[in-house]
């Protein structure tokens, strides 16, 4: 009984055993095709909310801002809407529209209503950050193999100004969110001797010198982390295809 099972048995278990290393192989020869699909997804879903809110579907709205609320402080004054008259608002637009506060808390809470449309799921740091992967992926696949991984060093130029923001940020809303000096760029007034209108130094809206640093720091982050890393991702994904494609020729076993 014993010698009629094992034969069984082992069948079995190289049934399981090639499924899974085709899987894998799959998996890393088509790598780059899954990354976009996943990563577009994620980029894709907080446009959805404010979509979904001007249709009335809620629930779903509701669970999108919940889940990437634990990645974003989703505060409104530096978030996008849609279906509104306006892309982002004020501080004092907030407030009146919601509850005159500065509790980071309780603003993050706005989601927006029928006048100022709907947010985004999350905020526009966020926005340029992570959808500037995937983009800066589909620049980068055409030319992989003409252009050489960025070092360490040129990595850390491309992320460093969007550290260099957020920190002075979080350190200028430990003073109270609207009352920091990033909010009213003083410094920046007086080291551009004023040349730009009032609306390019104060605040966060959409046009502001806040907002450019937020875009155009996330936008170098996401090209700086694709031009270092998928080059190295692409090696590895590329070692375990061949390797599995010559596992399966030695088995003598199809793809």
């Amino acid at each position: 009984m014993t010698s009629v099972d094992q034969p069984a048995d082992r069948h079995v278990v190289d049934s399981w055993a090639v499924r899974l290393n085709r899987a894998v192989y799959r998996a890393a020869h088509h790598w780059f095709a899954w990354f976009v699909l996943i990563s577009g997804l994620w980029v894709g879903l907080p446009w959805l909310a404010p979509i979904f809110m001007h249709l009335g579907w809620t629930g779903p709205a509701e669970a999108i801002y919940f889940v990437y609320s634990f990645q974003c402080h989703q505060l409104p004054e530096r978030s996008f809407f849609l279906f509104g008259p306006k892309a982002m608002y004020g501080l004092d637009t907030i407030q009146s529209a919601w509850k005159d506060t500065l509790n980071p808390l309780v603003l993050r809470q706005f989601i927006g209503n029928a006048q100022l449309g709907w947010k985004v799921g999350w905020s526009d740091r966020m926005v340029s950050a992570y959808s500037s992967i995937p983009l800066a992926a589909l620049v980068w696949w055409p030319l992989r193999k003409r252009i050489k991984p960025l070092p360490v060093w040129g990595f850390l130029l491309f992320i460093l100004p969007m550290a260099v923001d957020g920190i002075s940020h979080f350190f200028s809303d430990l003073a109270g969110i609207g009352q920091g000096f990033r909010y009213t760029n003083a410094w920046l007034v007086d080291l551009t001797h004023h040349s730009f209108p009032n609306w390019f130094y104060y605040g966060d809206a959409l046009g502001s010198f806040n907002s450019w640093m937020r875009l155009i720091t996330g936008v170098l982050f996401g090209i700086g982390l694709v031009w270092f890393a998928f080059p190295y991702l692409r090696a590895s994904f590329d070692a375990t295809s061949r390797q599995a494609e010559t596992q399966f020729e030695q088995a003598g076993v199809d793809l």
